[in-house]
């Protein structure tokens, strides 16, 4: 990953080409809807401690899905604002049906 993208639009083609594994996308999805499900708890019920898991349950997800299943390295590490827009926009596109999980 030695390119630098210089825009969101150029960089979404090569994050999902580091998330061709059906298993490693559903893990992403399962990480970031445990993220809402936590914030919303967090905002509805003021623990708002909770919030501290954030990272732990979105990334923890998606990085054993690289680990175990892509076998790659996440492009959080090189790319890390591209990358969490990218979880984001990739949620979406399966919610949608525009990618399957």
């Amino acid at each position: 990953m030695t390119k630098k993208y210089q825009s969101f639009k150029r960089f979404y083609p090569f994050y999902l080409s580091q998330h061709k594994n059906r298993v490693c996308r559903r893990l992403h999805f399962i990480g970031s809807a445990l993220v809402l499900c936590t914030l919303s708890y967090a905002v509805v019920t003021q623990h708002l401690t909770v919030l501290l898991s954030l990272p732990i349950i979105g990334y923890g997800f998606a990085w054993l899905g690289h680990l175990f299943f892509e076998k790659n390295k996440p492009a959080t590490f090189t790319y890390p604002l591209y990358s969490l827009i990218g979880d984001w926009v990739m949620f979406k596109d399966m919610l949608t049906g525009r990618i399957k999980f």
